[in-house]
């Protein structure tokens, strides 16, 4: 999509701080962090959203939780626990429209929201 950002982060056009990078995953730091650990994984395809998830998805979904699993080991947190969020449009909070995960680390993270 010509105006996202994410696009244009995937495309280097805008710089990022890359954690992580395959063909169709880009993982980077959060620019406004929420915890010490703050690193968006993206699929490089462009979903606006968790409703417009097609069948095809199903794979890369999967793989982006993977490649989570990988980012928190390597940030040193697989073990001692993460949060991952997803929103979804504009009530759950989603602010740029390209799916993306939130991974959250490196504090206690207080309470379960659910």
């Amino acid at each position: 999509m010509e105006n996202c950002i994410f696009c244009k982060i995937i495309k280097g056009e805008i710089p990022s701080t890359k954690v992580y990078e395959d063909d169709e995953i880009l993982a980077f730091k959060d620019i406004q962090p929420a915890a010490p650990i703050h690193i968006l994984v993206i699929p490089k395809k462009h979903i606006p959203s968790l409703v417009q998830l097609e069948k095809e998805d199903e794979i890369l979904v999967g793989k982006i939780y993977t490649v989570i699993n990988k980012i928190a080991e390597e940030q040193g947190v697989l073990n001692k626990g993460y949060r991952v969020i997803v929103n979804c449009g504009k009530d759950g909070g989603q602010e740029v429209g390209h799916l993306h995960f939130h991974l959250l680390a490196g504090k206690s993270l207080g309470e379960k929201i659910v």
